[in-house]
């Protein structure tokens, strides 16, 4: 018997919610249409990049190119979509797609390897995930699996942008961080060789590409780095090495490798490498706390790439954490000048100009973060400098934005939004639930959700009365109810069972106890 309930709910699933794959031909569960994969791509997709260190632009000609190959690619493929390439500035080696088309590439990746050839593989490899809509199937399964779309904060392969990056909820960071299936797997690269074919490249570069890949996840040097990156979504295996071989080999003989055209392109990322490895360093020993070294290995990578904009942001951070605010806005403003698209940029020169008091620079930098992308930090400062100017309305609005973040920024902006909000609305942070007993007798549950002790409360209970009006009973709270606690309250009311899902209760007055406003 279940089974034939459980079959008619997948054939009634079906009628409504199968799809036709663009790639392979074939029906498959789908509950999310076109619309919303090119809505939820556009969305996410600069949020994606900026979260883990923006767009590489030191050597424009390096995004350029990757753009030139994948649109070659995408112009083959099965599904025609409004393909973006970009390359992220980041160490960790990794790509990704995200539905509608939305394709990145890490500079970490980039370095790894020698043909044009090689990258259509990669390239090819996730416009098929776009292109099958294997994003959007993974978002299926969570439909399936917990009855609603899974949310995730903001994903920060690298971490070197996390704390700031992150806030509230995000789909973005499950679709970029999908661990395919083996079938997804296998689909991306059997097509993805099929476009290399049908683009005029050679299919073999699949194959030395995968055996690269081999090669990296038996390499305990090489292996962590991309266990961080590419491995955690796109495992390799010996089984798939072997299958694409054989795909390579149905194909067509030859085909454009790009060697020499690969290398002349990248030839000024390797030469920028040793600055990168130095920042690398750098920041290991600003984890120490031994700036001295901080600062030397970070001009030493400026002095070989003076126009990556991380090395000089890197600069402020140190001068921000020895509280030398002037001079590390001077070091933003340089990294603001070498790229006035990243948002981390923005953010630490709001935040220095805050602290030194220049208000008016403070809020067009943090302004232009958030615009790029919003953050607790931000928006936290904001709050700050709209409280200190004297306009409660604009604090309330920006704390209420940053509040819901479990970070410093957000937990600091929940306090201050308690501070400044609870007088006026006391039912927003503490709550009252009522509870008739059997035998007619209420009690009151009170919780304080803030991170603030609380005072001065008072309840108030609408009830009906044995013939059924409604009454009304007000009572303070004695003492102070400390932060994140409850009390139970027993009231001097007794109230006929079958009247108990009339009864009301709320909290009516509180304040903060040991704090100034």
């Amino acid at each position: 018997m279940k089974k034939c309930v459980l079959a008619s709910l997948l054939a009634a699933i079906c009628v409504t919610g199968c799809a036709t794959n663009p790639v392979t031909g074939k029906k498959e569960l789908s509950f999310v249409g076109e619309k919303w994969e090119l809505e939820v791509g556009q969305q996410q997709y600069s949020p994606g990049r900026q979260s883990q260190g923006g767009d590489y632009v030191a050597d424009p000609q390096v995004e350029a190119y990757v753009n030139k190959v994948g649109q070659r690619l995408a112009s083959v493929s099965d599904r025609k979509l409004p393909y973006e390439f970009h390359v992220i500035n980041s160490d960790v080696p990794n790509a990704w797609a995200l539905p509608g088309g939305k394709i990145a590439i890490n500079r970490g990746l980039l370095t790894e390897m020698s043909t044009e050839a090689e990258l259509a593989a990669v390239l090819g490899h996730e416009i098929v995930h776009a292109a099958a809509k294997h994003g959007a199937k993974g978002m299926t399964r969570g439909v399936l699996l917990q009855g609603g779309l899974m949310a995730a904060t903001i994903a920060t392969a690298g971490k070197d942008y996390s704390k700031a990056a992150q806030l509230g909820a995000n789909v973005g960071a499950q679709l970029i961080n999908t661990r395919y299936g083996r079938d997804a797997e296998r689909e991306s690269d059997r097509y993805g060789i099929e476009y290399m074919a049908r683009a005029g490249y050679d299919p073999q570069g699949a194959v030395d590409l995968q055996e690269t890949f081999l090669g990296f996840s038996k390499d305990s040097k090489r292996k962590q780095d991309f266990l961080s990156g590419l491995f955690a979504s796109h495992p390799p295996s010996a089984e798939r090495l072997a299958t694409n071989r054989k795909i390579a080999a149905s194909m067509p003989a030859g085909g454009e490798i790009g060697r020499e055209t690969y290398q002349r392109v990248m030839a000024g990322l390797r030469r920028a490498q040793p600055a990168y490895d130095a920042y690398a360093e750098a920041k290991k020993a600003l984890e120490k706390e031994d700036y001295q070294q901080a600062r030397s290995l970070v001009r030493k990578a400026i002095s070989i790439e003076p126009r990556e904009g991380h090395f000089h942001s890197f600069l402020g951070d140190i001068e921000f954490l020895n509280e030398n605010f002037p001079t590390a806005g001077r070091h933003y403003k340089d990294a603001i000048r070498r790229n006035d698209n990243f948002f981390y940029y923005h953010l630490q020169h709001g935040l220095v100009s805050e602290k030194t008091r220049d208000f008016a620079t403070a809020r067009t930098a943090l302004a232009r973060s958030v615009q790029l992308l919003p953050t607790a930090n931000a928006h936290n400062a904001l709050g700050n400098i709209a409280r200190a100017s004297g306009n409660r309305d604009e604090a309330v609005a920006q704390y209420a934005k940053a509040a819901g973040h479990d970070s410093p920024a957000g937990k600091e902006a929940l306090g201050s939004l308690v501070d400044l909000d609870l007088p006026a609305n006391p039912g927003k942070y503490a709550v009252a639930r009522a509870q008739v007993l059997s035998t007619g007798a209420v009690q009151v549950q009170v919780q304080n959700k803030t991170p603030r002790n609380l005072g001065g409360m008072a309840i108030k209970v609408i009830y009906p009365d044995s013939s059924g009006q409604m009454r009304e009973f007000n009572r303070p709270i004695d003492g102070v109810l400390a932060a994140g606690t409850s009390k139970v309250m027993q009231l001097p009311l007794k109230i006929d069972p079958r009247y108990a899902k009339n009864v009301r209760v709320g909290i009516v007055r509180a304040s903060v106890v040991g704090r100034s406003n």
